[in-house]
């Protein structure tokens, strides 16, 4: 076992979309983005990503799951929690993603970047607008037994009917992603390598 914990930040989306606005948003902001973590549903194992996440050059490392819908226990809340009890890996949080999945459980979030990109207490829908209750999608249900040390919600990544597209930056996920570091107590990832 490693000393040295890595750094992670989870994301609960995987779709094609959201790999590219992932892919940008972890780029904004310096980290390194496991590009095979996505799919629609997750493919690979809870263990195969800590493989990955150990090998990437530098923190924080940003990975994607998802569920594809599936209410209950899928295929990317079976990673995740692999991934959140690894004792290699450090959670410093996860963009809770909301979708329309009916009937699921949802989750509690921190806070959450709405679509216009501000920060607000309570969930968001699909669209990234503020609801509320709990924030709903298929991949979050987790979430709350998992005990993450922050959680912060968001619309559907790299869409919000245009708010988050990758051509202009996907800065909702840009900004979800900084607010994940700076609650960690950092004004900017450097000042943790």
């Amino acid at each position: 076992m490693s000393l040295d914990k890595r750094n992670v930040i989870l994301v609960t989306d995987g779709d094609r979309v959201a790999k590219r606005a992932v892919e940008v948003a972890a780029s904004n902001i310096g980290a390194r983005c496991i590009s095979c973590s996505a799919g629609n549903p997750t493919t690979l194992s809870g263990e195969k990503i800590v493989e990955l996440i150990k090998k990437a050059p530098k923190d924080p490392v940003v990975v994607m799951l998802d569920d594809r819908g599936f209410n209950g226990m899928g295929r990317g809340e079976t990673a995740m929690a692999a991934i959140a009890k690894h004792p290699d890996i450090r959670v410093l949080g996860v963009l809770a993603v909301a979708s329309n999945t009916e009937n699921a459980c949802g989750c509690e979030v921190d806070a959450s970047v709405s679509n216009r990109g501000i920060l607000i207490k309570g969930a968001v829908d699909k669209l990234g607008r503020p609801k509320d209750d709990l924030l709903q999608g298929d991949t979050v249900e987790i979430i709350d037994e998992l005990n993450l040390s922050t959680v912060i919600g968001i619309g559907d990544i790299g869409k919000m009917d245009g708010a988050d597209e990758v051509e202009r930056g996907a800065p909702v996920t840009t900004k979800a992603l900084k607010t994940i570091i700076e609650k960690c107590g950092y004004e900017k990832w450097d000042e943790l390598t």
